[in-house]
């Protein structure tokens, strides 16, 4: 596939889009500062990856997009981290929680009601919580080592303008 190729998954599912392969952490974070031009209140950004494959990262060029001046650190332990920015920012880790419905207990929906982005990391153990309009962006190991391939699942006709204009312009990544 090459990069900011649309394809769709199989019947019925939404295109995926392929944005190539980051190279360094900080091509991860610039993608997140690029993807937070197209943010919006209310909007749910998945996060999902292995361990150490750039979903922290990614999450900091996104909150550097919004104007957040904290920095930006994983939730693991505290679960949910609020930062204000020109839109707030509220980070979630999933990584800890049995199931998508655990959210229910932190009140996590009080979170999309529009004030802000939620972002969570390891979005695909939350995925079935939230049933309507989200992007969930996969970040995977390459065979080179400090390299990701990362692609966009949007989900819903929002989310597939979005990013389509996202990608208007130049390519996210140089290539080679």
């Amino acid at each position: 596939m090459a990069p900011g190729e649309r394809i769709s998954m199989n019947s019925g599912e939404e295109p995926i889009t392929d944005m190539g392969i980051s190279r360094s952490e900080e091509e991860t974070r610039e993608l997140g500062r690029r993807l937070a031009s197209v943010l919006r209140h209310g909007d749910v950004v998945l996060l999902v990856g292995e361990l150490g494959t750039g979903k922290t990262c990614l999450a900091k060029g996104l909150a550097r997009g919004l104007d957040v001046g904290e920095n930006v650190q994983s939730p693991t332990f505290t679960l949910l981290r609020e930062y204000r920015g020109r839109i707030p920012l509220f980070h979630l880790d999933a990584y800890r929680l049995e199931g998508p419905w655990d959210l229910f207990d932190l009140g996590i929906e009080e979170y999309l009601e529009g004030e802000g982005v939620l972002l969570v990391e390891w979005g695909d153990r939350a995925r079935d919580f939230f049933p309507g309009d989200f992007l969930e962006i996969r970040l995977e190991f390459t065979d080179e080592e400090e390299r990701r391939r990362i692609t966009l699942l949007p989900r819903g006709e929002g989310w597939v303008e979005r990013i389509g204009r996202l990608q208007q312009g130049r390519g996210i990544f140089e290539k080679g």
